[in-house]
């Protein structure tokens, strides 16, 4: 029922003659080995990123070329997802090598193919004897890379296919009758374009588990422990297509407590805390659940750097809402050259490492600025000094900070459709 320590205990209990509940622990280790659950799919028919895993720079350096930058890197001796790292190009491919030291046979290296602009989704669910008798699907705001614990996560989902949610059901009922698991589980999808790959299925009750069970009122984990004690229980007769609110689940950080850390998202898990809105719309619960862990509704200024093409794209939409509402926008010099260009007034400020002014560091230093939006652009050497630099002193100046186009939209918008008086205030009952 825990995180990752039982599930890292559960063979040695096995082996030791221990009883254990629900699922075999031969099954958990057949999910927890990559290479017998990469096989266990392959027999299946079910696609996955490509990975290998290498023990000499020459073979990750030839992979590299053959599935093509950005790679996810993980070196095979830490927990899940510590010292992982996304690499988008050679010079930062040997610099994380060169921090994992030793590749060797007893050290190697895991590497895998890393999928751009993916959804990831998430399916939550109990089985009984390999069939599944209680699911739930989410998705994620963020795309893929972000660790689902620091993901804002959407549930019912609202951007995906049914085509997706019918293949997901599918991939999900093959692997629950392959692992002949009884008891809760979760599985992480990639999506894009409607083609689907798993990331990965843990054999345990994950962190969306008491989140979903509170926003479809199923409980899960009451399900869960009935089938592992091998008692009665009740089947759902609902499904999520049948509830009409949105919940959303928002992580909450402690970046202002760690000096001089970069609050930056990654494939490590930086959060410490979450918080679960319920709303009648998706902008209604994502305000809510933004304004828990600490967002404010910016009244007057924006700072915006937004980053590569992509994430300037994603966010026109709510920029051109924050014209209409009367905030201020300023940016970056490409930023504000890209919103020119698109019919969006801004103002420049410079960038901290440049002696000119009006400077980013000036306005934030004298609080002028209600919110900072920075999408970092690349690990080159000035990129990372200015972007770090803005991110941290919007922490310092408890400035708040957003560094995912795709929240920092969803955000943006909500804020322009909503006040916060609009916001209603419900019992969970009254949903």
């Amino acid at each position: 029922m825990g995180g990752q320590i039982p599930n890292n205990l559960a063979m040695r209990l096995h082996k030791h003659n221990v009883p254990v509940l629900g699922t075999s622990p031969v099954s958990v280790d057949n999910a927890e080995d990559r290479h017998k659950f990469s096989s266990m799919l392959d027999r299946l028919g079910i696609d996955q990123p490509r990975w290998k895993e290498l023990s000499s720079l020459e073979d990750i350096y030839n992979f590299t070329e053959q599935v093509g930058f950005p790679v996810l890197i993980r070196p095979s001796y830490v927990l899940s997802g510590a010292a992982m790292n996304v690499v988008s190009n050679k010079s930062e491919l040997e610099h994380f090598l060169a921090l994992a030291t030793n590749v060797s046979k007893e050290h190697p290296v895991v590497v895998s193919e890393f999928i751009e602009e993916a959804k990831e989704i998430e399916i939550d669910a109990v089985a009984k004897e390999g069939e599944i008798v209680a699911y739930a699907i989410s998705e994620h705001i963020e795309f893929a890379g972000v660790h689902s614990g620091d993901a804002t996560i959407i549930f019912p989902p609202q951007k995906i296919y049914v085509e997706t949610v019918r293949r997901i059901k599918r991939i999900s009922r093959d692997i629950a009758r392959s692992l002949q698991i009884s008891g809760p589980f979760n599985i992480q999808f990639l999506a894009k374009d409607n083609d689907i790959k798993v990331i990965e299925c843990n054999l345990r009750a994950s962190r969306s588990f008491p989140f979903v069970s509170k926003v479809l009122k199923i409980n899960f984990i009451d399900i869960a422990t009935r089938v592992m004690l091998g008692i009665p229980f009740d089947k759902p007769d609902k499904s999520f297509f049948d509830i009409d609110y949105i919940g959303v689940k928002a992580p909450q950080f402690s970046f202002s407590r760690l000096q001089k850390a970069d609050p930056m998202l990654g494939v490590d898990m930086a959060s410490t805390g979450e918080v679960g809105c319920i709303g009648d719309t998706v902008y209604e619960a994502v305000l809510k659940s933004m304004l828990s862990v600490g967002y404010r509704i910016p009244e007057k200024n924006i700072l915006i750097s937004s980053g590569p093409l992509k994430s300037k794209t994603i966010l026109l939409e709510g920029c051109r809402m924050l014209a209409e509402k009367n905030i201020h926008i300023f940016a970056t010099r490409g930023t504000a050259e890209f919103f020119k260009d698109n019919g969006i007034d801004s103002t420049i400020l410079h960038w901290p490492d440049e002696d000119a002014s009006p400077n980013v560091m000036e306005y934030l230093t004298n609080h002028r600025i209600d919110l900072v939006i920075n999408i970092p652009k690349n690990l080159s050497k000035d990129e990372l000094y200015n972007d770090y630099t803005i991110r941290r002193a919007a922490i310092d100046f408890n400035v708040p900070l957003i560094t995912n186009a795709n929240l920092a939209n969803v955000f943006v918008m909500a804020f322009c459709k909503l006040k916060p008086e609009d916001l209603e205030i419900k019992s969970w009952q009254e949903y």
